[in-house]
């Protein structure tokens, strides 16, 4: 009896291994067309744009838009070039970055904490709460004469207003983050033990991590149109500086080349700061 038995055991043991190796080359096609639609994917509407933006320039269009003095993509590429090989658009690239990370993190240190505080004490939100609803519809830009007055340099009122701007994304989007964690943690951290601290910092702060950092992600937006608007009117150097500058001088490829330069830099830290909302997220489903 034991011989007869082995051969069907023997006959299901192969086939279950051949179906665990099938699925392998499926699953390297179904990988290589993820990256491939990764890479390819956002190159279709930047193509797409440069071809009838190539198109407008060369054929000087003139309709409801005027193309006819807009730089041609030959001639941006061109200045890109000559200003890769100039140690200026590398300090005027620092110089921003530097003003961003500045402001960006007194804004996101402060706003969380300010946001915190507010969306668990009833008596800061009475206190504080209206302050903030009054300052928040100030444009950053309209208070650059103040900083003018106020700070003794340049830079400092460029910090000031990059903080300034990025700082109500952020305060506000952690209150809402507060406002829309469940009551039923609390009670339950509370039923098990924990304390005000511990509740805080093994509750709250995590449950409200993905509103924070969707504030972050919208207040490093900000900071950036914030910044370079900044550097327009009273800075002396940095990628804002350099595009009114080449636009003072009739230098429009210039001015492509700095709206071009504070797009890549815009995606750069948007995508460290959405990587870092990841990491620090990773205990959601949707992440894993």
């Amino acid at each position: 009896m034991a011989i007869t038995a082995l051969p069907p055991v023997t006959r299901f043991r192969s086939r279950t291994t051949s179906s665990t190796e099938a699925p392998a080359p499926r699953l390297i096609g179904r990988r290589a067309r993820a990256i491939a639609a990764t890479v390819l994917l956002p190159l279709i509407p930047i193509a797409t744009f440069v071809v009838v933006w190539h198109y407008l320039t060369a054929n000087q269009v003139v309709a409801w838009l005027r193309f006819n003095r807009m730089p041609t993509p030959a001639s941006v590429i061109d200045k890109f070039s000559a200003r890769l090989g100039s140690g200026a658009y590398y300090d005027d690239l620092f110089a921003s970055v530097q003003r961003i990370l500045m402001g960006f993190v007194l804004a996101a240190v402060i706003g969380v904490a300010l946001g915190v505080l507010i969306g668990r004490s009833k008596t800061a939100r009475k206190t504080l709460r209206p302050f903030i609803e009054i300052v928040r519809p100030i444009p950053a830009i309209a208070i650059v004469p103040l900083t003018i007055l106020l700070f003794p340099s340049s830079e400092q009122g460029i910090v000031f207003i990059t903080f300034f701007a990025a700082f109500f994304p952020v305060v506000v989007s952690t209150i809402h983050a507060m406002d829309s964690l469940p009551k039923v943690w609390d009670e339950a951290a509370r039923t098990m033990g924990a304390g005000r601290l511990t509740i805080l910092r093994s509750v709250v702060l995590p449950g409200a991590m993905p509103g924070i950092f969707s504030g972050l992600s919208v207040a490093m937006g900000v900071a950036w149109i914030c910044v370079v608007s900044a550097e327009m009117i009273s800075g002396q150097f940095g990628i804002g500086y350099y595009t009114w500058q080449a636009y003072g001088l009739l230098d429009y490829a210039g001015v492509v080349v700095g709206m071009l330069s504070i797009g890549a830099l815009g995606l750069i830290t948007a995508w460290v700061v959405e990587l870092t909302g990841r990491r620090v997220n990773r205990w959601l489903p949707r992440a894993q």
